[in-house]
């Protein structure tokens, strides 16, 4: 019985974890978007339309995203990919606190901040939206 009380408030912690940690992340959302440098400060630039994909190629559910953001990115130079691992202070930067995470900078605000893995549906209406 005491098995069971421990496993279910591991359960708990971990769900009040995530809640918060998705919470954190939406707060981001209409801030102003961080100064960063490289080729995501280039993308930022002049209030253009920038979608941040936060990766770590470790990541189960990255490895499902990832080929639908390199087929998009190939026509769509607004895609900027971030391997957390090799650049922890973007990452930093934009509050992503998990991967993956998807970014929409809009008008140098941070427009949506997406945690977990998108469907190529949801990120082509995020690209469209203006």
């Amino acid at each position: 019985m005491i098995i069971l009380y421990i496993v279910g408030g591991l359960v708990v912690a971990f769900l009040l974890f995530q809640y918060s940690m998705v919470f954190k992340m939406r707060l981001q959302k209409g801030k102003p978007a961080p100064e960063v440098g490289g080729k995501a400060g280039r993308a930022i630039q002049g209030g253009r339309k920038a979608l941040f994909y936060f990766y770590s190629p470790g990541c189960r559910a990255c490895k499902q995203m990832t080929p639908i953001i390199e087929k998009l990115s190939e026509n769509n130079k607004s895609i900027v990919k971030i391997d957390i691992s090799l650049d922890m202070t973007t990452a930093k930067k934009f509050g992503v606190m998990g991967t993956p995470s998807t970014v929409l900078v809009q008008a140098g605000k941070i427009a949506e901040f997406l945690v977990g893995p998108q469907t190529e549906d949801r990120i082509l209406a995020l690209l469209g939206k203006s």
